[in-house]
């Protein structure tokens, strides 16, 4: 393949100056490389062979090229107004493979001269749509065609230049990582979390730098598609405070907070509608998703409509609008000891306090328990007998006996009952029935009274081994088993009727890891991202981070731990990470640190939630 894209700029974070010094190399454009290398795409040359423009226009889409306006020199003139590169991605797993041609007409010479077609082939592993939305696909062979002809160049010569192309772009995985970013945009969940609001998550992949459609900087484009409202999929359960048809000033391309680290974003005149409250929704909506993407931290949203400022929302406000819903103590962890009792690490910013039975039945031990789920508040919990037929409820908060079951499960083995608990933040508590003659998927409002059963459209005959919710209540992250196989799932929790007696169910499920073909623990790790252990194909265990839209990043892998049993995340990412092993008993893992043993004996490790 020829060297089309010729110049690469590395920029480094914090230099005052752009190097003036030093060769200039030719980057490959399908190699893994830094985000901050620039690449810029070069023209075809007069009388390229076809080979060598379906090469270039290949190469050229995965460079800086303002407006793809370089790009487009490799199209026919009708193509080239057509051809539209923010109709989605396609991401394979390395760069196009390119073959051809395949001769047209082969009983006319003359025909067979002026058009030509190649094929070009991969593995598909993603998509991402044209609301940037990203979606990992199970490995497929991908197959398309780009047909070329012949047509008056410049100078009035004869060119190749292709005439058939797909809307979007083709990037091979490695220069999807380097153009692009995930970032989070926040939506209101539909209805209130214990009477208040919920901001959720809602992951989408924007281009680091500049965007070479709309010439705006990562925070503008962000924002750009926070107004644009929230992706088809999570779309059922958000809502967005800003009136319909608002949208970014046209001459808004960059976001920045000033010296005093205020932001202000100018707003067309449909946000004029909003009244004050409405308004600094909105603004909370900005401030959580510009709040990770901006070098100085935001300390101030204001918004401005056609007529001036229309509100303003100061960081120390935040909490108000608080995107995941934490326990309001320490973030203790929870672990049931040898005798089946649970006990509790308090003060778990560094995860060596000395562990204690908790206050109530559950600490004094009169039924052995094999797993146990924290409500957020941390005043209740929720534990499964050690043989998996019971789940019993109980205050942490005060002494009495252990209350009868409220779900029993009919499994003959343990493998066939009960699931771990899970508490979702509006303080519903969930739990999965994996009894062959009759696994449903539980749901107790409150945490209290007969378990409803939810409906999960879409498990095609997989069982529910495993569940986790998410601090915001919209979505579940399952563990189904088909096959032989578990996979990681991500289900959006949905509510109809009353809200007294909603009818729940989990909708549009996706596979968020589908290289994983054997998972074995799920934790949520925060607002959006889930701790994963698993297998690949043929491939050893490893502890892995994933975006609940199934991405990965650079920063995904973990350091190496042995027999990893389960994992246990908090809402609060800067906690450690724990994980219980064969081995090493229960370790822990703390930002920018090794795994250390916390404790050699102990089961079921869990965060509240």
């Amino acid at each position: 393949m020829s060297a089309l894209l010729v110049c690469g700029i590395v920029v480094l974070a914090g230099c005052g100056s752009m190097p003036v010094t030093g060769d200039v190399k030719a980057v490959d454009a399908s190699q893994p490389g830094d985000s901050q290398v620039q690449v810029y795409a070069v023209a075809p040359r007069e009388g390229a062979p076809p080979s060598e423009i379906v090469d270039g226009f290949l190469e050229s889409m995965t460079s800086d090229d303002p407006a793809f306006a370089t790009t487009r020199k490799y199209l026919s003139a009708a193509a080239r107004n057509t051809w539209k590169p923010s109709g989605g991605i396609t991401v394979l797993a390395q760069a196009p493979h390119r073959s051809g041609p395949l001769l047209h007409d082969e009983g006319n010479r003359a025909n067979r001269a002026r058009e030509t077609t190649y094929t070009l082939t991969g593995e598909k592993v993603a998509a991402v749509d044209a609301q940037s939305s990203y979606r990992p696909l199970a490995p497929a062979d991908y197959s398309q065609t780009l047909h070329l002809v012949q047509e008056k160049g410049a100078e009035g010569k004869q060119e190749w230049r292709i005439d058939v192309v797909p809307d979007g772009l083709l990037l091979g995985q490695s220069d999807f990582k380097r153009l692009y970013r995930s970032v989070n945009k926040y939506y209101f969940a539909t209805g209130r979390t214990n009477g208040r609001l919920t901001l959720v998550a809602d992951p989408v992949h924007v281009r680091n730098r500049t965007d070479p459609v709309t010439r705006m900087d990562t925070a503008a484009q962000t924002v750009r598609t926070l107004l644009a409202g929230p992706s088809n999929w999570l779309r059922p359960v958000v809502d967005s405070r800003f009136p319909a048809g608002t949208t970014l000033r046209k001459d808004v391309i960059a976001l920045a907070p000033d010296d005093q680290n205020v932001l202000k974003v100018r707003l067309n005149r449909k946000a004029d509608t909003a009244d004050r409250s409405a308004c600094r929704m909105m603004a909370a909506q900005v401030l959580f998703t510009l709040r990770d993407l901006t070098s100085a931290r935001v300390e101030r949203v204001e918004l401005e409509g056609s007529k001036g400022q229309l509100c303003a929302l100061d960081a120390d406000d935040g909490p108000e609008f608080s995107a995941d819903h934490g326990s309001d103590g320490d973030d203790s962890q929870y672990f049931i000891n040898e005798k089946g009792q649970v006990e509790r690490i308090p003060g778990a910013t560094d995860g060596t306090g000395t562990p204690e039975p908790v206050t109530g039945p559950l600490g004094a031990g009169a039924v052995p328990m094999g797993a146990v789920g924290v409500a957020r508040d941390e005043q209740r919990a929720a534990a499964v007998s050690a043989d998996g037929h019971h789940l019993y409820v109980s205050s942490l908060e005060t002494e009495g006996e252990l209350a009868d079951p409220l779900v029993s499960s009919k499994g003959k083995k343990a493998a066939d009952r009960l699931s771990s608990p899970s508490w979702d933040g509006r303080g519903d508590l969930w739990v999965a029935d994996r009894d062959p003659a009759g696994s449903a998927l539980l749901r107790l409002t409150g945490g209290a009274g007969e378990a409803q059963e939810v409906r999960v459209p879409g498990l095609d005959g997989a069982r529910i081994e495993e569940l986790r919710l998410s601090a915001d209540g919209v979505r579940i992250a399952l563990l189904l088993r088909k096959d032989g196989r578990t996979t990681l799932n991500i289900g959006r929790v949905e509510r109809r009727g009353s809200a007294v007696v909603p009818e729940v169910s989990v909708e549009d499920l996706r596979q968020a890891a589908p290289q994983l073909t054997d998972v074995t623990s799920i934790s949520w790790s925060g607002r959006s991202r889930l701790v994963v252990v698993g297998k690949e194909e043929g491939g050893v265990q490893q502890v892995r981070y994933v975006q609940a839209d199934g991405s990965t990043s650079a920063s995904g892998s973990l350091p190496g731990v042995n027999q990893v049993q389960s994992v246990a995340a908090a809402d609060d990412e800067l906690l450690p990470l724990m994980a219980e092993t064969a081995s090493d008993g229960i370790v822990k893992l703390s930002p920018g640190d090794n795994w250390q043993t916390v404790l050699k004996q102990g089961t079921s490790l869990v965060y509240p939630g």
